[in-house]
C-alpha cells in the first residue's frame, strides 16, 4: 500500500475494495453481476443462480416443490433470504421480492387447481412479478369479451418476467388479479428507464392489448389484491431487501476504513458507530414487522401501523447510512470505480417507495387515536417465534 505524504489517507485502488467489502466466507445467494450496471440492463446471471439454487421455487409449500417460505412459521427464513439477496445486489433483491410477492398472492387467493399450475411454472424456473402501476389514462382493462386492453408502467423485470401478476379493471370498476403467460422480450418498452440507480431492474411499460383470459389465470375474486392487512403489511418484504442494501453500504464503509488505515480515527469510529446503530435498529424493526404481518393478530390497522413505523425508520436509516459513508470515504466514494458509488445510488433509488408520508402519518394517526398507551400498542406476545434457518 502506497502513501502520499500530502494526503492523510493511504492510496488504495477502489477496485480492491469490492472484495474487502464482503467477508470472504459470506454466502451470496444472489451473487450480483458486478459489471452489470447498464441502463435498461438485467441481472440474468444472478437470476439464473437463484433458479439453480432453488430459490425461485422456495416460496412454495413443500407439497408443491418449494421450501414453504411463504408459510408464517418460516417468516424469519424468508426475511433472511430477502436481506441476503439485497445485500448482494439490490436490483436482484427487488426482482426476487416481486417474485415472492406474486407467489404469496397466488397461494393466498387462487383456486387450488390454479395455484398448482402456477406452482409448476415456478418450480420450472419461471420468473414471477407484480405489476400494478398504470397511467391515469390507458390502464389495464378486462372487457366483456374477456379481452385485455391497456398497459402497466414501472413494471420491474419487463421483458424478463414471464409470469406477471397484474390487476385489470372490470366493468363495475373493481380490479381482478390475473397471472399472464408471456414470452421473454415480449411487449416490453424499456426506453424511458434512464435512472440514477436500480438500473438493471429492467423497469418499463408493458402493453397487454390483444391478450385475454385465455392467456393466463384468474387469481381470487375482484378486489382481493387490496385486502388488508396483507396488502399494506406486505411492505415488510421490501424493507428486508432495503436492509440488505443498508448492510452492503456499511460493509463497504468498514472495508474502506480498514484498507486505508483509518479505523482507529475517533471521528471515523463515531460515524461508523452511528451507521451500525441505524442498521441494527432497522434489522430489529423489520424482523418484528415481518412477524406481526404474517401473524395477522389483532386489528388490521394496528398491524399496518407497525409496518409503516418500520418503513419510516428504515428509510431514514438508509439515508443516514449513505450520508455517513459519504462523509467517511469522501470524494473517492463518488468515483464510478469505487463500490460505494453504485451501492448508494441503488439504495437511494430503492428507498423511494410509494407514499412515504401517507405511511408515516397513518401510523402516527393510529397511535394518537389509540386507547392504549404507546408502549402497549404492539405487545411482545403478539409476534410469533419462527424458524431462523434459511433453505
Amino acid at each position: 500500500m502506497s502513501y502520499d505524504s500530502s494526503n492523510p489517507e493511504p492510496l488504495v485502488s477502489p477496485h480492491s475494495l469490492l472484495s474487502l467489502a464482503r467477508s470472504p466466507g459470506a454466502s451470496r445467494a444472489g451473487a450480483c453481476d458486478e459489471t452489470a450496471d447498464a441502463q435498461g440492463g438485467f441481472p440474468a446471471q444472478a437470476i439464473a443462480r437463484l433458479r439453480r439454487a432453488g430459490h425461485l421455487a422456495a416460496p412454495l409449500p413443500e407439497a408443491l416443490g418449494g421450501a414453504g417460505l411463504c408459510e408464517p412459521a418460516r417468516v424469519d427464513a424468508l426475511r433472511a433470504l430477502l436481506t441476503e439477496i439485497g445485500r448482494d445486489d439490490l436490483a436482484v433483491g427487488r426482482l426476487f421480492e416481486g417474485h415472492v410477492n406474486a407467489l404469496a398472492l397466488v397461494l393466498r387467493y387462487a383456486d387450488t387447481a390454479v395455484a398448482e399450475r402456477l406452482a409448476r411454472d415456478a418450480a420450472e424456473g419461471q420468473l414471477f412479478g407484480v405489476w400494478n402501476t398504470e397511467p391515469a389514462e390507458g390502464g389495464l382493462v378486462l372487457d366483456g369479451a374477456d379481452g385485455l386492453e391497456g398497459v402497466k408502467t414501472y413494471a420491474s423485470g419487463a421483458g424478463f418476467v414471464t409470469r406477471p401478476l397484474v390487476t385489470a379493471r372490470i366493468a363495475d370498476g373493481r380490479r381482478l388479479m390475473l397471472v399472464l403467460r408471456l414470452e421473454p422480450g415480449e411487449r416490453a418498452d424499456l426506453s424511458d428507464w434512464r435512472v440514477h440507480g436500480m438500473r438493471t431492474t429492467a423497469t418499463g411499460t408493458v402493453d397487454f392489448s390483444g391478450l385475454g383470459l385465455r392467456d393466463g389465470e384468474v387469481i381470487g375474486a375482484p378486489d382481493d389484491y387490496g385486502r388488508q392487512p396483507f396488502f399494506f403489511a406486505g411492505a415488510w418484504r421490501f424493507l428486508a431487501v432495503q436492509l440488505g442494501g443498508i448492510e452492503a453500504v456499511i460493509e463497504t464503509h468498514r472495508a474502506h476504513l480498514s484498507a486505508t488505515g483509518r479505523a482507529d480515527n475517533p471521528h471515523q469510529q463515531a460515524r461508523f458507530g452511528r451507521a451500525m446503530v441505524a442498521a441494527e435498529t432497522s434489522r430489529l424493526l423489520v424482523a418484528r414487522a415481518a412477524r406481526l404481518a404474517v401473524a395477522e393478530a389483532g386489528h388490521p390497522e394496528r398491524v399496518i401501523a407497525y409496518v409503516n413505523l418500520a418503513r419510516a425508520a428504515v428509510e431514514q436509516a438508509g439515508l443516514d447510512v449513505i450520508t455517513l459513508a459519504q462523509r467517511s470515504i469522501g470524494l473517492a466514494g463518488f468515483l464510478e470505480s469505487h463500490p460505494l458509488e453504485r451501492l448508494m445510488r441503488d439504495l437511494a433509488t430503492y428507498l423511494r417507495q410509494p407514499a412515504p408520508d401517507f405511511a408515516l402519518t397513518g401510523m402516527a394517526a393510529h397511535a394518537l387515536a389509540a386507547d392504549e398507551p404507546p408502549h402497549a400498542l404492539w405487545p411482545d406476545e403478539v409476534a410469533p417465534r419462527a424458524a431462523e434457518r434459511v433453505g
